[in-house]
């Protein structure tokens, strides 16, 4: 694809991946993905904000075929899928400097091999002319890693956010056109990739409220010309209680838990609460991730495998775990053959979830009657607590 005119003299670049269905050998890309890039050519001077990942670059070096000169090259983030291809550039423009945190610097250098005299270090707040247009960059921290920054066009009122507020989507929509869409896809980028760090970024979208932004450029996904949209949808997912909401992640080896979750979610949904249900056998993670986002209770589904949970849930657990999500609740349900520690070994591998226990419904083989009554009860306290806290 061609560069893409956003304004005068400022130009996506990058590379529309439709194909891409794994980011990181972990994260599923149901929609594929993008790589911006932007170029700003001021009266005085020319920049490059980001790259794109290292095989991609045939693709950059194209759209770059009538640059002749690179003043500078701005890496925000330090992660590869932004500065894979920056040495090639680099390689290209011998003379450009690469613009980047003090942080990055160390990381760029150890990641891609880059020459310290290339680097040039700005701290949060330094702004940098161009000739007519004047960059402002400031820093981000835990979005998501512990070096990024984001720049602000002041001229033209432009923030290029690397992954803040980034979405996976491939589509030749230079700017958010179906904010349904988009809002589902920057929800899942969110919950997978931001969610750890909400308190942090918190402190980030403060950090940006005093500033005039009418497009916001991410690194993934279209731009956002209406920034209140994706702004609001933060503010919310990070600072929102949670809703009434149970999310259910399971696993069944021989039926005796699938009859436990099914009685047990038409016992939530008689007292009032909605459930999101998710069969670990083939859940999409990226799902699970962004029910997790405003989930009020979680429960966890599982059989005893070797004395323990079955394999598939301790990998759910795990990913609970470090996502961090605001769940106030948390129980477990599930059957087992003789014995086990299921309860006790999950209860060890969730740490980071500041959640209240609520006594958990386990039995031995088959549900009986005693058993659906346990699950009912259940119910019947996660609705009265869900209530309590207010959670809607």
């Amino acid at each position: 694809m061609k560069a893409r005119k956003i304004k005068d003299k400022i130009y996506w670049m990058g590379f529309v991946d439709w194909d891409r269905r794994l980011f990181d050998s972990l994260i599923p890309l149901p929609d594929g993905t993008s790589y911006n890039a932007y170029l700003i050519e001021g009266s005085e001077k020319t920049v490059l904000i980001d790259s794109v990942e290292t095989e991609l670059f045939d693709e950059l070096l194209i759209q770059l075929e009538n640059v002749s000169k690179l003043d500078y090259v701005v890496s925000l983030h330090a992660e590869q899928d932004h500065s894979g291809s920056i040495p090639y550039v680099l390689s290209r423009y011998p003379d450009a400097k690469l613009i980047t945190s003090s942080k990055a610097k160390g990381m760029l250098m150890d990641l891609l091999g880059i020459p310290e005299q290339s680097f040039i270090t700005v701290s949060d707040g330094e702004t940098l002319s161009l000739g007519d247009k004047t960059l402002e960059f400031i820093y981000t921290p835990w979005v998501h890693w512990p070096e990024t920054m984001v720049a602000y066009l002041k001229e033209d009122k432009i923030l290029f956010s690397c992954d803040f507020f980034g979405s996976h989507i491939a589509t030749t929509d230079l700017y958010v056109t179906d904010e349904a869409r988009v809002y589902e896809a920057a929800k899942r980028y969110y919950a997978e990739i931001m969610m750890p760090f909400r308190k942090v970024i918190k402190k980030n979208l403060e950090k940006l409220a005093s500033y005039d932004i009418t497009i916001i450029a991410p690194s993934h996904g279209p731009l956002y010309p209406r920034p209140s949209f994706i702004i609001d949808a933060h503010k919310d997912w990070i600072d929102g209680p949670p809703k009434n909401l149970v999310v259910l992640p399971y696993i069944s080896m021989h039926n005796s838990t699938k009859k436990m979750v099914d009685f047990f979610i038409s016992a939530l949904v008689q007292k009032g609460v909605r459930v999101e249900q998710f069969n670990l056998a083939v859940t999409d993670i990226g799902k699970l991730a962004i029910a997790l986002v405003d989930a009020g209770t979680i429960v966890i589904g599982t059989p005893t495998v070797l004395a323990g949970p079955h394999p598939n849930v301790v990998y759910g657990a795990f990913l609970a775990n470090a996502l961090r999500p605001k769940a106030q609740f948390l129980s477990i349900i599930g059957s087992y053959g003789w014995g086990g520690k299921t309860v006790e070994i999950l209860a060890g591998m969730i740490p980071n979830l500041k959640v209240e226990v609520i006594e958990p419904v386990l039995c031995k083989g088959r549900p009986a009657d005693a058993d659906f009554q346990a699950l009912d009860t259940l119910a019947e306290t996660i609705a009265a607590k869900h209530k309590e806290q207010g959670f809607k």
